[in-house]
């Protein structure tokens, strides 16, 4: 391969990825096309510009993204999408300017909108948005006076109580924006068979499920096969599955869907315009939609993925053998297929009040549900492990203390400006819910700049230190060795650290083992009973959902364990998605991010 920005960009995110993630994996990249122009519509987008990144380890083919042109601002994100060449969009919330005046109460259903001391002719043009709240926007058709609008509908109940909520609302002014120059650009890049990565909900968030799609890609795909005759363009669906985008060592899935063939008949009908144009594009983006969906997780809120993730543990098909993590992600996306047909069921009501009441059960006690089963051990057989392991914790704070000491001022400054950033955010925009979005991306941006100039203001102090006592030359030459090692070093006390905390929440179950094996035998009883109704529930039931639900799918486990170098794991339910098991992990260590050489629970 060609030694080029690209490839060098790529190889320096994977390198961060390494960092910031404990593991990465991927699902379905045998699918993408070798060849022909792609559009990779990526979701759901949970961490800004890690997002992108994730997309370029992962993916066989190269591309060029779509990227707000605000981001080019950024010394580190703006020189990253260049190299890229990244595609700039201009999006209408970044030029939003302050209106003058305000806008005069009005009634649900009125279209004329009356404003105070404002300027309308002058700031306010046909098809802009005047913004009177993080949601509401009011479109506008046409411009009477400086003190008159009519807008291009009704006003909503909504839109009517803001105004009327006080004599005079502040607004603000999006302009409409003209995106020829952007679809002329893209459609330059399919026409010579390149991809392109775009995000189709547009701005990250922090949601548990998708947001409704904008028809930006269905629009390039079309467009661009109007324009050239023969051009056979695919959209690529790709699922970025984290398991805390958010936090340090955390894990991630990126899962490629089936590519989806765009039909000479949209096209055809694209180029009628009208009504037409409007059907074809509508239904490449239900197509694209649909696509997204089979590669993420979509719950319609965290309680219910918790309830849903705790479900899939107890079933005890799923938690009698081991799976990887891109495994545990797509049967996790068949709970939420039963959720959906059987949320309103009264026994899955029932079953989920029992699974929360289990999940308190285990808050109460600091237990994560793959510890339960160890604390069946004796106190004679528990005590021993419990105080090697406290012995184990302190060689490992004693040695990692160094490195989080050397690297604590990073630390510390990456909090408080993703505080700064993450409050930022929240404040300017209506679907982000505690704005953890941006958490990841500025953790990462804040060490990759701060790093280096720590690790240098450490290697002058020992140059300062070393000169009084040798040469320049010695000094020196000691000075940038010292500057080289210390990321080798950090990251061996991030391991080591880990390692530590990993031990530190292992002890939990082995200190109720010893003081309260009454209380644990009882947490026992309850997830046994609590784990056949899950199986039972959806042995029965699973049939409905799916065509090729088999619940015996693992009956000769031992067997398939030993066969496991020739076996193709294709899903509980039999799907197509088969790839060859070349690593197996603990399934119950899964969702607490726990190595599988350990046996130690994670924060997660």
């Amino acid at each position: 391969m060609t030694l080029d920005a690209y490839t060098v960009l790529s190889a320096t995110f994977k390198v961060v990825t390494k960092i910031f993630f404990r593991e990465v994996r991927t699902s379905g990249v045998n699918t993408v096309p070798t060849d022909g122009p792609c559009i990779f519509i990526v979701a759901p987008h949970a961490n800004q510009f890690i997002d992108p990144g994730m997309v370029l380890i992962s993916n066989p083919r190269r591309f060029c993204p779509l990227m707000a042109q605000s981001s080019f601002k950024m010394k580190i994100v703006g020189t990253a999408a260049r190299l890229l060449h990244s595609i700039p969009v201009i999006r209408p919330q970044d030029l939003a300017t302050k209106g003058t005046g305000t806008l005069a109460p009005a009634q649900e259903g009125d279209q004329i909108i009356k404003g105070t001391d404002t300027l309308f002719k002058e700031q306010v043009q046909p098809r802009d948005l005047l913004a009177i709240s993080k949601s509401v926007m009011l479109p506008v058709l046409e411009v009477i006076s400086d003190t008159e609008i009519k807008l291009k509908a009704p006003l909503s109940k909504e839109a009517a109580a803001i105004l009327n909520q006080q004599q005079g609302v502040a607004f603000k002014v999006t302009p409409h924006v003209d995106q020829a120059q952007l679809f002329e650009n893209v459609h330059k890049q399919l026409a010579v068979g390149d991809s392109i990565l775009i995000f189709p909900e547009g701005g990250s968030h922090d949601r548990s499920e998708l947001l409704p799609l904008k028809a930006g890609f269905a629009i390039m795909a079309l467009g661009a096969m109007a324009e050239k005759e023969n051009l056979n363009v695919k959209i690529v669906p790709v699922g970025l599955n984290y398991f805390h985008p958010h936090r340090f060592r955390s894990r991630a899935v990126v899962s490629y869907g089936s590519p989806i063939e765009v039909s000479q008949d949209l096209v055809n009908k694209y180029k009628q315009g009208g009504d037409a144009k409007r059907d074809a594009i509508a239904t490449l983006l239900n197509e694209g939609y649909d696509g997204l969906k089979s590669v993420t997780t979509n719950a319609p809120d965290y309680d219910t993925l918790m309830v849903l993730a705790a479900a899939r543990r107890l079933y005890k098909p799923a938690s009698e053998r081991k799976l990887r993590i891109e495994q545990v992600v797509d049967l996790n996306r068949r709970f939420l297929l039963g959720y959906r047909f059987f949320k309103d069921d009264p026994r899955y009501k029932e079953l989920e009040r029992k699974i929360k009441a289990y999940n308190n059960n285990l808050k109460y006690f600091g237990l994560h549900d793959h510890q339960v089963e160890r604390t069946a051990k004796t106190v004679f057989s528990a005590a021993p492990v419990l105080i090697a392991r406290v012995i184990r914790l302190f060689f490992f704070i004693l040695v990692g203390f160094p490195s989080l000491l050397m690297n604590s001022p990073t630390m510390i400054l990456a909090h408080f400006i993703t505080l700064k950033k993450q409050k930022q955010a929240l404040a300017g925009s209506a679907v982000k819910l505690a704005a953890r979005d941006v958490l990841a991306t500025w953790k990462v941006i804040v060490a990759l700049v701060f790093t280096p100039l720590l690790y240098g203001f450490y290697s002058t102090l020992l140059f300062g230190y070393l000169y009084t006592q040798h040469t320049l030359q010695q000094s020196l030459g000691w000075s940038i060795l010292f500057f080289v090692f210390q990321p080798f070093f950090a990251y061996l006390g991030i391991r080591l650290v880990e390692t530590g905390l990993e031990l530190f929440k292992s002890l939990q179950p082995l200190i109720l083992a010893v003081f309260e094996p009454d209380a644990a035998l009882n947490l026992r009883n309850m997830r046994s009973r609590l784990a056949n109704d899950v199986t039972d529930f959806v042995n029965e039931n699973g049939p409905v959902v799916l065509d090729d639900f088999n619940p015996d799918k693992f009956d000769q486990l031992e067997a398939k364990k030993k066969a496991a170098e020739n076996w193709t794991w294709t899903g509980l339910f039999d799907t197509n998605k088969a790839e060859m098991i070349h690593n197996w992990f603990d399934d119950a260590n899964l969702f607490n991010l726990t190595p599988p050489t350990t046996d130690g629970e994670d924060s997660e």
